[in-house]
């Protein structure tokens, strides 16, 4: 996320297939999304710059295969911290972002308060990344394991909904 000031601005209908066509690929040339969405490439290629300097595209990246590179275990851990105080918080957050397996980390209401996902090579990594790395991070008090037997869907793509 950045911390740039967000501005809600309305998209109109070309933008939002841009934004389609964009997650479905994002090394579309501007020739090739110009044509999908309606537009002469000069006017795509300004629109996707518009959308870039706004923040509502926020990037690009390619989708790696987690089982080539060692990282075919995906976990999920709640975690428990000691205090709900703000230096415990900023603590902990300090911590977990530079953590390489930690894919995604989220503050959440409810009986934990982070949901960790991670992915790892094997069971052993496993126990390492809790008990060596993730149980000492500051302020963890407890935490619970989910262990993925079958990945039936992961996505990064957004609903571009149509304007009302």
């Amino acid at each position: 996320m950045r911390n740039k000031k967000e501005t809600v601005r309305q998209l109109d209908r070309i933008d939002r297939n841009i934004l389609r066509e964009l997650q479905k690929e994002g090394r579309i040339s501007y020739v090739e999304l110009a044509n999908k969405v309606g537009l002469s490439t000069t006017p795509c290629m300004e629109r996707v710059k518009r959308l870039e300097r706004e923040d509502v595209i926020q990037g690009y990246s390619a989708k790696l295969n987690p089982r080539m590179l060692q990282a075919g275990l995906l976990v999920f851990v709640e975690i428990s911290l000691y205090s709900k105080s703000a230096d415990i918080f900023d603590d902990f957050r300090k911590a977990v972002i530079g953590l390489p397996h930690v894919l995604e980390c989220h503050l959440v209401s409810g009986d934990f308060d982070y949901l960790v996902k991670a992915r790892i090579s094997e069971m052993a990594s496993y126990r390492e990344l809790l008990g060596d790395i993730l149980l000492k991070l500051p302020g963890v008090r407890e935490s619970k394991s989910y262990i993925v037997m079958e990945e039936l869907k992961e996505t990064l793509s957004i609903p571009v909904q149509d304007g009302r």
